[in-house]
């Protein structure tokens, strides 16, 4: 236990440690083991931004994508889903809906649909801009080219999600068709964090064929991106898809990366995930107790919620939907926790 105790101090205080230290603290089960770790990553996150925690409007705009991640439930190849698309109206009838319970952020996600040329997208941003000029904008639309990624960031886009998914050449061809290269992903991230977006980026633990060496390179990475938003969660295998038949990601290695990354990145914006919630009644309160301040309720229409399947039996209702805060609230506040209705922005180090 003091090894152990040493390697957290370590990579509290340095903000690094060994590779062979990162697969001892990702491996750990032990309870008293995790408790430690947990609870410092706990603690620097609560120096920095307190008890709240910040909540951000999730818009899941399209399940349209003209990809075919072997692990993504709304891959093109997938003809059993029903699609959808939401117009402007309905866009700005969340936000709406939205800000009225209190959001200061919305997050627009969906599959890389054409159907939202540039001119669409950058008129749906001016118009949130517009109509909430307090609010930010965040952005995860999968990859564009650095002249797209400029346009929403002038329309007043201010953060944009891309997980990386595997820093690892060989084991992100083997997540996705040869069409598809990690360098192009890096790249994006790149000329995000260049035209000055907040920019986010993580990683699925315990996908098909990953092993520690991957995680801990894509620690690495992490490392050298310094990214201001961290967004993490266990793989979850979806029935229509060729990885159907995978395990799930492991819950307790999710909890333990989401706190190594904390102690590595104070400032991050990291969010206790959907997926976390679905994989474990407790999931959403134990990623908070380990580091996580962020959550993401959802405010899609209803009817399309569903629809809007990465993975199966997807968490989208209940304490996961925009429209039942009170129970999220309670639910934090029987861990010691509150719902934060600010912003949420990156704090610099150093920022009060």
């Amino acid at each position: 236990m003091q090894k152990f105790k040493e390697i957290v101090d370590r990579l509290q205080a340095k903000r690094a440690v060994s590779d062979e230290e990162y697969k001892i603290l990702l491996q750990t089960k032990d309870e008293k083991k995790q408790a430690y770790l947990h609870k410092a990553a706990r603690e620097v996150c609560q120096s920095i931004y307190g008890n709240g925690v910040f909540i951000r409007g999730l818009i899941e705009i399209s399940n349209y994508c003209k990809n075919d991640c072997y692990y993504c439930g709304i891959r093109k190849s997938n003809h059993h889903v029903s699609r959808y698309h939401l117009n402007k109206e309905e866009i700005l009838s969340a936000c709406k809906q939205g800000y009225a319970l209190g959001f200061k952020t919305f997050v627009m996600q969906g599959g890389e649909d054409g159907s939202y040329d540039d001119v669409l997208m950058v008129d749906i941003i001016k118009s949130i801009r517009t109509n909430y000029p307090d609010c930010a904008i965040t952005l995860s639309l999968g990859e564009k080219s650095k002249d797209v990624y400029q346009k929403y960031f002038d329309a007043g886009a201010n953060r944009y999600l891309l997980r990386h998914e595997s820093v690892c050449e060989n084991h992100y061809a083997k997540l996705h068709p040869s069409n598809m290269r990690i360098q192009d992903r890096v790249q994006c991230l790149w000329d995000l964090k260049e035209i000055g977006f907040q920019v986010g980026s993580g990683i699925m633990v315990g996908s098909p064929y990953q092993t520690l060496d991957h995680i801990v390179a894509d620690i690495h990475f992490l490392e050298k991106l310094q990214p201001q938003m961290i967004g993490l969660g266990p793989y979850l295998p979806h029935k229509d898809t060729p990885f159907k038949d995978e395990k799930k990601g492991d819950v307790e290695m999710t909890i333990n990366l989401l706190a190594i990354l904390r102690l590595m990145h104070p400032q991050a914006l990291i969010p206790s995930t959907t997926a976390l919630a679905t994989i474990s009644n407790d999931g959403r309160e134990k990623g908070i107790l380990a580091g996580a301040n962020v959550v993401m309720p959802n405010l899609s229409p209803v009817e399309h919620r569903e629809a809007y399947s990465l993975y199966n039996n997807k968490a989208n209702m209940n304490a996961e939907a925009a429209e039942s805060l009170h129970l999220l609230e309670a639910r934090l506040q029987a861990i010691g926790y509150t719902i934060s209705y600010d912003r949420g922005d990156y704090k610099k180090e150093g920022e009060k």
